[in-house]
C-alpha cells in the first residue's frame, strides 16, 4: 500500500462535498470537500505501489483542464488511468462543473 500526496494551485471553488465510486477491484472512490483557499491537495491511498509518476500525469492533466479548489481524497484499488479520469470527471459532473 502506498500513500501519495499532490497539490495544485486552483481557482474554481466547489460548494458541496461529493463522494463518487467505490473501493473495489479495478475501481476507486473519490471524496471532494470544499476549501477556503486556492491550493487543492490530493491524497491518494493505493494498493498498487510504484505508480506515482502515472498518478502525477493523470492529475496534472485533470487540473490543467479543471482547476477545482477542494480537498480531495482518493482510495484506489488498482484503477487504470482511464477509470481515474472517468471518476474525477463524474465528480465534476455531479458538481455541475463539467465542461
Amino acid at each position: 500500500m502506498e500513500k501519495l500526496s499532490f497539490s495544485y494551485q486552483t481557482n474554481q471553488k466547489i460548494h458541496q462535498p461529493i463522494h463518487i465510486g467505490v473501493v473495489a477491484s479495478g475501481d476507486l472512490e473519490i471524496i471532494m470537500r470544499p476549501i477556503d483557499g486556492t491550493e487543492t491537495t490530493v491524497l491518494v491511498t493505493t494498493g498498487s505501489d510504484g505508480f506515482q509518476e502515472v498518478w502525477q500525469n493523470v492529475l496534472d492533466r485533470f487540473f490543467q483542464r479543471y482547476p477545482v479548489s477542494a480537498a480531495i481524497k482518493i482510495n484506489d484499488f488498482g484503477a487504470t488511468p482511464g477509470v481515474v479520469n472517468l471518476r474525477l470527471t463524474q465528480a465534476l459532473e455531479v458538481l455541475n462543473h463539467e465542461k
